[in-house]
């Protein structure tokens, strides 16, 4: 089970060990600075949980609005090779 902690800036420095400690125990360490919430420390493995969620989200999304797009009759298909090549020239 995952348990929020908030801590003050300074703990970066003073209680760094305990604060990843915290975080790659699968909680969440909340740094304040004046006693407003400034960043949030995960351990990496939530992190990349994390980043794989917003991705597929991400391509969610985004086929989401290709159906939306293909049902426009005047939309203008094009093959793979084509599109790869459109990109790279965009780079």
């Amino acid at each position: 089970m995952m348990n929020t902690y908030a801590r003050p800036v300074r703990d970066l420095r003073n209680n760094y060990g305990e604060i990843i400690r915290l975080a790659n125990e699968g909680n969440q360490v909340i740094i304040t600075n004046n006693g407003r919430e400034a960043a949030v420390v995960i351990g990496t493995e939530a992190y990349r949980r994390y980043e794989t969620f917003l991705h597929r989200e991400f391509i969610k999304e985004e086929l989401s609005k290709a159906k939306d797009k293909a049902k426009d009759p005047n939309a203008k298909w094009v093959s793979e090779e084509e599109f790869w090549a459109d990109f790279e020239e965009g780079q």
